[in-house]
């Protein structure tokens, strides 16, 4: 049996759709290429200009966006999951 917020979720999300995975990190050389490895696992077919990065105001930190056709919560779950996990990864959103 499904909780309230369960069914509220799937209610939100109809896949497939695309969706914005979001990575933020120390702006470090390779972070940018890391994020999209981590996704790729998941998401071998990122399309062209699907990531964008952005350093922070005072340039210590970097926001890795990746956008994601994604086919399941599983796999959305499995892609958050993963860059969580990374001790490179400070928040995944």
């Amino acid at each position: 049996m499904r909780t309230g917020q369960e069914q509220q979720e799937m209610e939100i999300l109809s896949f497939p759709c695309e969706i914005m995975v979001k990575a933020m990190g120390l702006a470090e050389e390779g972070f940018e290429l890391l994020v999209v490895q981590l996704v790729r696992v998941h998401a071998p077919n990122l399309g062209e200009n699907a990531v964008t990065s952005r350093p922070s105001s005072g340039g210590k930190y970097l926001s890795v966006s990746v956008r994601v056709q994604a086919e399941s919560r599983v796999q959305m779950d499995a892609i958050y999951r993963d860059l969580s996990a990374h001790h490179r990864v400070l928040m995944a959103l």
